[in-house]
């Protein structure tokens, strides 16, 4: 059983970046919301107590109940967690004269105190509140200030109990790498051995244990997240594994076949399904969003469902479900409000009265990768971009037809290469281009054209749940445009897509 670290979810939108930050350190962590505490043994080495949006002095402000935590296990509040520890406890918090926001400095530092070893003078760390601590217990004590904020950083006496106003899980703390390490190793006793190889080995051998000589069915997308989990499972169950490949026909240009030939390399048992038909026709004359995934979804699972019955005495559902999904269904303020249906294979598990198995659960998406790697999966399928479930689908506004489809997958197919072509692929977290219902006047020799437009989009990101667009050389940006153009019948327009997310999201629809 691995080392563990709990932190309690106060809903901060840095909190999956601590556990981020502590799984780096190779130290196992899981997040829990703070009104739902797992029950405590010997594995859990420690505990954090996240940041939240709530301010510590509201009437409806997140309350844990720390009686079998508190002086029982290392502890670390950070920011609201800090707060708490100091109001709860007999301190005082109250509103910032004005908003700690942005960088600050550490002007003093208690070097004898084990969580700010290596931490240096004048270091950089990074705020985020509207309140501050202006009075702590008479039984803690000071560990680091800046000139605006006296109670940066304390320690209970004669506990290991620690609380910090500033986050070390951010980029811009440029110690907080360091600090976590004191706090994991240091005060917590972690032997940092929670690797890729080490998650791969055990999540073999408990499926070995788990599965026995039952048979396993998976849907394959083609994606990093599905690969690995199929290689872990076949590593596990061998023959007993069939994954199903679903040609949707809103594929990039020739993938269908291209990822048939990359498995076969694998060794995987793989049946690849031709539902092109199908989807298209379905789909004929949908234009919204929602529509469109739900047609998509309904006709998935009918073929997928189709496909299995032909295997006998299928038992399990597998999954490529990830961690950021098991987060978003148990966080503090419940499931987030429905920004578009999940494209995953939703609603197959009642359907097909199957048992589920999601070797990924545990992990982030740059994890699965590193996993992958550590059981041999070739880097071009690992380093692949997100591509979403419904396919090029909602990268065609408005309704679909197998014109449009053919076309974007051409430009598609110009950009990603032309990407590759110029070393940009890997820079990039996810690119794509979005086939606009929008028709411009242009000029092609001497005739006017009235074509449609397309929206190339690049994004940088290390999770997908915030990116920032992808800042690609206009000499780039330049050539791909004349490529396209040039070389597809129907575009005579190409424009760059420079919005973040938030607001915006990635994908268009």
């Amino acid at each position: 059983m691995h080392e563990k670290i709990l932190i309690l979810d106060f809903g901060s939108q840095y909190t999956q970046l601590i556990a981020r930050r502590v799984r780096e350190l190779n130290v196992y962590c899981e997040i829990h919301p703070f009104n739902k505490v797992p029950e405590l043994d010997k594995s859990w080495k420690g505990v954090i107590l996240s940041g939240s949006p709530f301010s510590v002095r509201d009437k409806n402000a997140p309350v844990p109940d720390l009686s079998k935590i508190k002086n029982a296990y290392p502890l670390l509040g950070v920011c609201y967690g800090a707060q708490f520890l100091a109001q709860n406890y007999g301190g005082e918090v109250l509103p910032s004269k004005h908003r700690e926001y942005g960088r600050a400095r550490l002007n003093y530092i208690d070097h004898q105190d084990k969580l700010m070893q290596g931490i240096e003078i004048d270091t950089q760390v990074w705020m985020s509140h509207g309140d501050t601590i202006t009075k702590i217990p008479d039984n803690y004590q000071i560990i680091t200030s800046t000139s605006d904020v006296k109670f940066g950083g304390f320690k209970i006496m004669n506990e290991e109990t620690y609380g910090i106003q500033f986050h070390p899980e951010v980029y811009h703390t440029t110690q907080g790498k360091q600090l976590l390490q004191n706090f994991l190793v240091d005060i917590c006793g972690c032997s940092q051995d929670w690797t890729p190889s080490a998650f791969a080995d055990d999540t073999i051998k408990g499926l070995k244990a788990k599965l026995i000589n039952d048979k396993v069915v998976l849907g394959l997308s083609g994606g990093v997240d599905s690969s690995v989990a199929a290689v872990l499972l076949h590593k596990a169950i061998g023959k007993n594994l069939t994954c199903i490949f679903v040609d949707k026909g809103l594929l990039r240009k020739n993938e269908f076949k291209k990822v048939l030939e990359s498995y076969k390399d694998m060794g995987l048992n793989v049946i690849g399904v031709d539902a092109k038909q199908q989807f298209l026709s379905q789909l004929a004359g949908i234009s919204d969003p929602e529509g469109k995934r739900k047609v998509i979804g309904r006709v998935f699972i009918e073929i997928f469902d189709q496909e299995a019955h032909k295997i006998k005495d299928v038992k399990w559902l597998a999954q490529g479900t990830i961690y950021p999904d098991v987060i978003e269904s148990i966080s503090v303020n419940g499931p987030s409000a429905t920004i578009k249906s999940h494209h995953n294979v939703g609603g197959l598990p009642e359907k097909m009265n199957l048992k589920i198995v999601e070797p990924l659960k545990l992990l982030f998406k740059d994890e699965v990768r590193r996993v992958g790697a550590s059981i041999g999966i070739k880097k071009e399928l690992l380093q692949r971009h997100p591509f979403p479930g419904p396919g090029l689908a909602i990268r065609i506004l408005g309704d679909i037809t197998p014109e449009k489809v053919q076309i974007l997958q051409e430009v598609d197919d110009i950009y990603v290469e032309g990407l590759k072509e110029y070393g940009l692929y890997d820079k990039v977290w996810q690119a794509g281009v979005i086939l606009l219902p929008v028709q411009s006047v242009g000029v092609m020799g001497d005739e006017r054209t009235y074509e449609n437009a397309v929206a190339l989009r690049a994004v940088s990101s290390t999770d997908g749940m915030t990116a920032d667009w992808s800042h690609l050389p206009y000499e780039f940006l330049a050539d791909i445009s004349n490529k396209i153009i040039n070389n597809v019948k129907g575009i005579n327009r190409v424009v760059y897509d420079i919005s973040s997310k938030p607001p915006a999201t990635i994908e268009w629809e």
